[in-house]
């Protein structure tokens, strides 16, 4: 049977791996990983001390009984890589598995051989010495024996841009001068992707004819050593290991080498072996990686498979604490437990969401915590990675200000445009970086402002009222009932913002933009027909030579194979996906000369409705009463305003972005509410924080480690957290009002399409989809989901009925003429989610939502009750320490 390693299975859940920034290896010019697995993460949380990182080579002894010598033909730092001698090469890196009886021979070999623990050797050639000071060897044996080690060993080292290169053809006898590191070594581009100290583990396996009984030797030196050319990478050594024996069938040594060496690559072994003072210390570490290993039954997968490294480590929380346990007791570990059973951190909540309990004094904090940060904003700033992520949200928020534009104009008949969307853009949002408790956040027309704009300029047409002075009194009520919320700390209550009032939001949003953009270009086909076959009206027609086939008059294309381009093309083709299918889309219009409505846009700079000024009549034509009946439908857009604002302001601020400086919910607020009296004066749209771009904006600033090692991923190091990439952005934004001589080009289909797109990408991302899915497929054809290993199918159906009963509730809402209520139905969706405790069990809800703030609570308290508890023999249950990966529930820009 074959084994996959403890710790190395991989689950279909995300989990965010945290790493710590790392810094040059001696005069290396790359940064590498961090020493700091997630198992190192999770020890240093427990007060347990971290490890330097470990890098493993297995050398082996090849040749016998002809020319012996050393070659190197594996190496590990979390994975392993193996050396394929006919393409002359390290493979890629892989989850390495084992026969079950190398292990055991491994540990035979080592409770019969030579255990030298803190060994003080401090060149090559003393170890030697002392590895075979044996009885069982005669001095001629350990003379040539000794001769044997100290050959210089076999690497294949790839410098970047040259051929592979290996060691001497001819191996010879290193003597003492000889343990400086060779020129190979030092420019291993390998020993630039090592983190400061990390050190090495020499494996040395093979058969030797002239020995008459095994041979095994593991040495755990005392000071660290460099053993000269002994590693492909010149780190000193800590661990070395000596495995040799006569002839056996099969491949005997060289596997229990590579047992060895994935021993040593194992944190949890690793941490022991450290720490070991005896023989039997080793082998009780050896015995607890037996304990742990997954074995796989012969006849059931294919061995030669390399299982390809997951995405991110699993938590190896659970191993930790048994390490805990023995190192300082039971009790430290019943603390670890308690503290980190619902994630790493004992706070709920961020100090942000809790209450002070006095008039603006959560504004007051904010404003003490953001002012010390103030001049960093702007010095964080600069770095060339600013640039690149100026440009392109830049682009993003172009064309979200002309996608919103144009269908605002359309939906408010002209009332509004893109004229206006670009100044509003540009004023708000640089106001919004300039002042803002999270800067990082990108203010935006976004899709429940979208529709409650439609809603109240329908109300206002059938009504015959005049819409922009009614439209300014709903702002100004709208800012009075924020500051009212930002007095009262209201932004707390986000906290019971759950999973299921934010999918209900998405998919309501969702479904609205599906259904406006297919509705617009259903409509477009009797003003503007489609061209049935015989009419080439468009200039475009086939020919058909022969039986051969068709072939088009304007060109001839081949396919090309993706794997042509190169990843960073793919990157940016990606990133700029949806300004490219704007560009194509008018590219073509203008190539066909299609006859199709385009964009309105003002020829000058002036406001899109003929007739008004930039500054809007308090009163207009409407009777001074509606100034305050204005408070009704302002009350509720206040609803929708702060739902769209917190939730993505909660978005942004998860712990899995790491960010040092903070959150300002209520700053932000404040913001907001302030900005609104300005835009709503102006006739300018109203702007909140808009989620997608501001995730893309905190993406293009992410900090990663440049350099990974044998297969483990990119280190997140954190945001670049500072005001100035987007103050810049917005500025850009406002000069980009002189386009409108090259804005009216663009066809209103292009902006539909975008519209759909952005509609059925936001759906398909959420769990509800999925589980909608469920409602239509075979038990045994559904996905390994983790939420149906725990709750029962039925339980599943249940509470997607009743998302889809509410979710249906609010669409026949939206479309009666008491649609300008649904904001306040939204909020409704929080106390049918608090009525569903009575229907469903915390266990149930903690994998199907989450649960609310009470019962976090309770759970520090109370501990885990036996009804939702997770059992410990449960393959998931570790699943519960591990850190949450960042969701985006809310995907509608």
């Amino acid at each position: 049977p074959k084994m996959k390693l403890p710790g190395q299975e991989e689950f279909e859940v995300s989990s965010a791996c945290e790493n710590v920034p790392t810094g040059e290896l001696d005069n290396g010019t790359g940064s590498g990983p961090s020493p700091d697995s997630p198992s190192d993460i999770d020890r240093g949380e427990l007060g347990v001390p971290k490890d330097p990182l470990l890098f493993i080579q297995l050398n082996e002894l090849l040749g016998w009984p002809q020319a012996l010598e050393w070659r190197e033909t594996g190496r590990w730092v979390l994975f392993e890589e193996k050396l394929e001698v006919g393409a002359g090469r390290w493979s890629v890196p892989h989850v390495p598995t084992l026969a079950l009886p190398s292990l055991q021979k491994l540990r035979s070999l080592l409770a019969e051989g030579l255990v030298l623990l803190d060994c003080p050797a401090q060149s090559f050639l003393e170890l030697v010495e002392q590895v075979t000071r044996v009885d069982s060897l005669s001095p001629e044996l350990r003379g040539q024996l000794q001769a044997l080690l100290l050959q210089r060993p076999q690497h294949l080292i790839q410098p970047t841009g040259t051929r592979p290169c290996q060691g001497s053809a001819h191996p010879r006898e290193a003597s003492h001068s000889e343990e400086a590191p060779l020129k190979e070594q030092r420019q291993n581009p390998l020993r630039r992707k090592l983190p400061p100290g990390a050190e090495a583990g020499a494996v040395l396996a093979g058969e030797l004819g002239f020995l008459g009984q095994p041979l095994g030797a593991f040495v755990r030196l005392r000071d660290p050593v460099v053993l000269g050319p002994l590693t492909e990478v010149p780190l000193p050594s800590r661990f070395f290991c000596l495995l040799l024996g006569p002839s056996t069938l099969g491949k005997g040594y060289h596997e229990m080498g590579r047992a060895m060496a994935i021993l040593l690559s194992d944190p949890q072994f690793q941490w022991s072996v450290r720490r070991a003072s005896n023989l039997h210390d080793l082998l009780a570490a050896l015995d607890a990686f037996l304990e742990e290993v997954t074995v796989l039954p012969p006849g059931r997968w294919d061995p030669t498979a390399r299982i390809a490294p997951p995405k991110c480590l699993p938590s190896q929380h659970k191993r930790i604490l048994s390490q805990l346990k023995e190192v300082q007791g039971p009790s430290a570990r019943h603390g670890a437990l308690a503290e980190d059973r619902y994630g790493h951190q004992p706070q709920l909540h961020s100090p942000e969401l809790q209450r002070t309990g006095r008039l603006f004094g959560g504004l007051i904090q904010d404003v003490r915590r953001k002012a010390s940060w103030y001049p960093s904003d702007f010095l964080d700033a600069l770095h060339p990675q600013c640039f690149s992520a100026v440009l392109y949200i830049y682009l993003a928020t172009v064309t979200n200000a002309i996608t919103f534009g144009g269908m605002l104009g359309e939906a408010t008949s002209g009332a509004q445009g893109v004229l206006e969307s670009f100044l509003g853009t540009a004023v708000a949002g640089a106001a919004f970086c300039l002042m803002a408790g999270q800067p990082l956040t990108i203010l935006s027309s976004t899709g429940p402002v979208l529709v409650f704009e439609r809603l109240l300029f329908s109300f206002s047409r059938d009504y015959n009222l005049d819409y922009l002075p009614f439209r300014l009194w709903v702002g100004i009520w709208v800012a009075t009932f924020c500051l009212a919320l930002v007095a009262t700390e209201a932004s707390v209550l986000v906290r019971y913002f759950t999973r299921f009032t934010e999918e209900g939001f998405c998919a309501l949003i969702s479904l609205i933009f599906i259904y406006d953009a297919v509705g617009k270009m259903l409509s477009l086909t009797s003003a503007y027909p489609i061209q049935r076959p015989g009419y080439p009206a468009y200039g475009c027609f086939c020919q058909y030579p022969d039986l051969g086939g068709n072939e088009s008059q304007w060109m001839r294309t081949e396919p090309k194979d993706r794997d042509d381009i190169s990843s960073l093309v793919r990157k940016v083709l990606g990133d700029f996906s949806s300004v490219l299918a704007m560009l194509l889309g008018c590219g073509l219009d203008s190539f066909l000369g299609l006859a199709t409505p385009k964009l309105t846009v003002p020829s000058e700079f002036k406001p899109t409705l003929p007739g008004r000024g930039w500054l809007v009549s308090p009163f207009g034509t409407n009777p001074w009463w509606l100034s305050v009946a204005a408070a009704l439908p302002a009350l509720l857009l206040s609803i929708l305003i702060f739902m769209d604002q917190q939730i993505t302001a909660v978005i942004l601020n998860r712990a899995e972005y790491k960010l040092r400086k903070g959150a300002g919910f209520h700053l932000d607020l404040f913001c907001v509410a302030v900005l609104m009296v300005l835009m709503s004066a102006l006739g300018l749209p109203w702007y909140v924080s808009a989620t997608v771009i501001s995730l893309a904006h905190m993406d293009s600033l992410r900090r990663e480690s440049r350099a990974c090692a044998l297969g483990e991923p990119r280190s997140f190091l954190g945001i670049r957290e500072q005001r100035l990439t987007g103050l810049v952005v917005f500025i850009l934004t406002g000069t980009s009002i002189f386009l409108a001589p090259v804005l009216k080009f663009i066809p209103m289909p292009v902006l539909y399409g975008i519209f759909l797109y952005m509609g059925v990408a936001a759906i398909s991302s959420i769990q509800f989809t999925k589980r909608i899915q469920l409602l239509f497929m075979p038990a045994k054809q559904q996905p390994d989901l983790l939420l149906l290993r725990h709750v029962p199918l039925s339980r599943v159906h249940l509470f997607t009925a009743i998302q889809l009963a509410c979710l249906g509730l609010l669409w026949i809402i939206k479309s009666t003429p008491a649609a300008i209520i649904f904001p306040l139905m939204l909020l409704g969706l929080v106390g049918v989610r608090k009525a569903l405790e009575r229907v469903f069990s915390p266990q149930e809800l903690l994998w199907l939502d989450e649960l609310m703030p009470e019962k976090e609570r309770s759970i520090p308290e109370k501990g885990l009750e036996p009804e939702y508890s997770l059992s410990g023999d449960s393959e998931d249950s570790e699943l519960m320490y591990q850190l949450r990966a960042p969701e985006i529930n809310i995907s509608v820009n």
